[in-house]
């Protein structure tokens, strides 16, 4: 693979800027490779494994001269850095993201962007709910989606950047910026909340100890804890900025919720049946397209 940006930029560095930086080593698509974060001890461990080739102390120093800048950085927190790194942005230079809405960072990195840089937002969609530089691996790309909403940007560095993130392992697609804030809203926003509102209730049932609750967790409860682990302050932001399509869609959530309280309050076991029919197929689907496995028990191995 020839190398197809001379200098790429990171701004944050969490779970998805170290996969990038090591993914991008393992397909030889960048020359060098700086780095920056806001705390000194995410800058040091980053010098420490050597996440980047150089690691910057401002946002400033690490754009300046590169061909792609990355944020990726909570959603709360683009409009400062986008305006930090403006004036050092060099022309015919690419800006993207990584966030999981896409009308609310359009709106805060925009109006930053000059005459000359291209800004194609993104959002890889991918992670683990492990967060911090050291929590990076290659693969986590590897035959996942990438989602590109490039609002009008230039024809020529959208086609790039699209080839960067095949690089990097990913399949991808554009689409419009709302509509992806309301697909996301359904496939990975609401079942978020969802999560952390299950694991409050648990924690907050006086007759069900701390201890049962470990000791007892099915796979259904133990898998919504791994979802309610993920990063606090990027579920804030996207809850705070994605409000409408988030909001839609927990109405329709508490519409059916209401729907199957009331079957089984009735013993409508045949509404029961139909209803967990049809979603069951949901999962064959995604099992097909090959976005999880069907292994049992989630592909988790067995005690010894």
């Amino acid at each position: 693979m020839t190398v197809m940006y001379d200098r790429v930029a990171l701004i944050g560095l969490g779970l998805i800027a170290s996969s990038m930086f090591w993914a991008m080593k393992r397909a030889g698509i960048a020359g060098e490779v700086t780095g920056y974060a806001r705390s000194d001890e995410t800058r040091d461990v980053a010098r420490e494994i050597g996440l980047c080739d150089r690691i910057c102390d401002s946002a400033a120093d690490a754009c300046e001269g590169a061909d792609l800048i990355v944020l990726c950085v909570p959603i709360g927190a683009m409009d400062a850095v986008a305006r930090e790194i403006s004036s050092v942005l060099k022309k015919g230079a690419v800006v993207t993201d990584v966030g999981s809405v896409k009308r609310a960072v359009i709106d805060a990195v925009g109006p930053h962007i000059p005459e000359g840089v291209h800004f194609v937002p993104g959002h890889p969609l991918a992670g683990t709910e492990q967060s911090g530089p050291r929590s990076g691996f290659a693969e986590l790309f590897d035959n996942r989606w990438c989602v590109l909403t490039p609002e009008g940007a230039d024809a020529d560095a959208t086609a790039k950047l699209r080839s960067y993130w095949e690089a990097l392992g990913s399949n991808v697609d554009e689409m419009d910026a709302d509509h992806h804030d309301l697909v996301l809203a359904v496939t990975s926003h609401t079942p978020h909340l969802i999560a952390y509102t299950m694991v409050g209730v648990a924690d907050d049932l006086s007759r069900v100890t701390d201890t049962e609750v470990v000791k007892f967790s099915a796979a259904g409860f133990r898998d919504f804890t791994r979802i309610a682990a993920s990063d606090p302050t990027m579920w804030r932001d996207v809850f705070l900025n994605n409000k409408e399509a988030t909001l839609e869609i927990l109405g329709r959530f508490t519409e059916e919720l209401f729907a199957l309280q009331r079957a089984i309050r009735q013993g409508d076991g045949e509404h029961l049946h139909d209803y967990f029919t049809r979603t069951r197929s949901i999962r064959r689907g995604i099992i097909e397209a090959g976005q999880d496995t069907d292994a049992p028990n989630f592909g988790r191995n067995p005690k010894p």
